[in-house]
């Protein structure tokens, strides 16, 4: 099946068939529901790629996540998705699970695309790659890697502010044993939590921190959770996403633990589940709508050649306050 053969069926030229393909306002309303009606009578499915090369411009947008199955990435990719259908675009992903040759064959695919523009919402990153994305002159946005260049955009949130949100916060309930559950610890944004986390230690000479790391998965949280628990149990158990956290609060159920009059626990991100969990968790807000505004916003704007005045955009974080902590248990 081919555009000519839509063209005919719908009494069109090509050019109108195009031209409804590519949402264009200038058909008339009885014409594009002609042409829309003899694309599903013959079952068309357009060569996009085909497209991209004789127009000279994509229509699609392409997206890496670090790990889909964490409501985190999924929710900035709906909102990327919701944006750039509204304006006319598609949007391909890409899953890496934080495999850094994995990046690598998904970020050369999407060039190899061509796509409009490429948003990067990874924990993992090579500096080379860097390069050859400035090489490609594709517009890109990174989340929480990286620099911003020439045809680069750069979203950061200020993890610091976050964590200091929440240690300061649990010491004020008078904790002073806490452990912290984190996953894949030699990729920067995630180190960048630890060391904030240990950080605190020069603060608060009283305070006993410890760290465990897994998968950055439920049953990853629950791993590093029992790990922490094979010695002294501290207060308060810091995650570094509500993922972990609610798979830690499994762990301390599964033991006869009440949180949080016996341990507390807090998550970060606030996505749906940590409102829904029980308990309800502390976490640190992280607006995933306004990251994926923002990326969709910025690409959309590079691929029209339209200059983005800011090439960094960092986000302070909010903590949540719920019933997941509490004061620290007497010793």
């Amino acid at each position: 099946m081919n555009l000519e053969q839509v063209a005919r069926r719908a009494k069109v030229s090509t050019a109108t068939v195009s031209r409804v393909l590519n949402n264009a306002s200038v058909v008339k309303t009885s014409t594009r529901a002609r042409v829309l009606k003899a694309i599903e009578e013959l079952k068309y499915h357009p060569n996009l790629h085909a497209r991209n090369l004789a127009g000279g411009k994509s229509r699609t947008i392409g997206m890496i996540l670090s790990n889909m199955e964490n409501p985190f990435f999924f929710d900035i990719y709906q909102t990327v998705e919701k944006d750039a259908h509204a304006a006319g675009f598609e949007v391909v992903v890409a899953n890496t699970n934080y495999r850094s040759e994995q990046l690598v064959a998904s970020i050369r695919l999407m060039i190899g695309r061509r796509v409009a523009g490429l948003a990067v919402v990874v924990s993992e990153m090579d500096p080379a790659l860097m390069d050859e994305l400035t090489d490609s002159k594709i517009p890109v946005v990174f989340y929480d890697v990286g620099a911003p260049r020439r045809n680069i955009t750069n979203i950061r949130v200020n993890y610091r502010r976050g964590i200091d949100k929440i240690i300061d916060y649990l010491y004020s309930l008078g904790h002073r044993r806490l452990a912290f559950i984190g996953h894949h610890a030699t990729l920067g944004p995630i180190n960048e939590r630890v060391k904030t986390v240990l950080d605190a230690a020069s603060r608060y000479p009283d305070l006993d921190i410890r760290t465990a790391a897994d998968d950055d998965t439920l049953d990853g949280g629950r791993l590093a959770a029992r790990a922490l628990l094979s010695g002294t149990h501290p207060t308060a158990i810091l995650c570094v996403n509500d993922v972990m956290a609610v798979g830690a609060l499994r762990e301390l159920r599964e033991r006869g633990l009440r949180v949080p009059q016996d341990i507390s626990v807090t998550g970060f991100d606030n996505v749906k589940l940590a409102e829904f969990c029980y308990p309800a968790l502390t976490t640190v807000h992280i607006p995933r709508d306004r990251i994926g505004h923002l990326i969709c916003e910025s690409l959309l704007a590079k691929s029209e050649h339209t200059e983005v005045a800011d090439h960094e955009m960092v986000i302070d974080p909010e903590l949540v306050l719920r019933d997941s902590t509490g004061p620290a248990p007497a010793r």
